[in-house]
């Protein structure tokens, strides 16, 4: 069974070039960089046997490279998951729109 132990909220943005993989990378990274897993030796297990699942909203989500957002992550077997979301900005004139993208990261471990 796996047990869900924490989840992490991020925000990133690609402020120009509308790089959605980019911008969840950066979601990804405002997520784990708020927090400090001091948990290990309380569970009797390792920063290895995380089981991460990232949640990416973005708007196109067809234009995320899974496997870079996936790497923004240093331990653990990471699964990534993309759906519609977040937000685009345009701009005044249309041609360089501000891209948000929004992450959750859930920490899981097998029991």
């Amino acid at each position: 069974m796996i047990k869900r132990y924490f989840t992490e909220m991020g925000m990133g943005v690609d402020v120009h070039g509308r790089d959605a993989t980019r911008a969840a990378e950066r979601a990804v990274f405002d997520a784990i960089h708020h927090s400090s897993l001091n948990l290990f030796p309380h569970v009797d297990k390792t920063r290895h046997d995380m089981r991460i699942t990232v949640m990416i909203g973005v708007p196109l989500p067809d234009a995320v490279d899974v496997q870079r957002v996936a790497a923004a992550l240093p331990y653990g077997e990471v699964t990534v998951e993309v759906k519609a979301g977040g937000l685009e900005i345009p701009s005044e004139d249309g041609s360089d729109p501000i891209l948000i993208a929004n992450a959750g990261v859930l920490v899981q471990f097998e029991e």
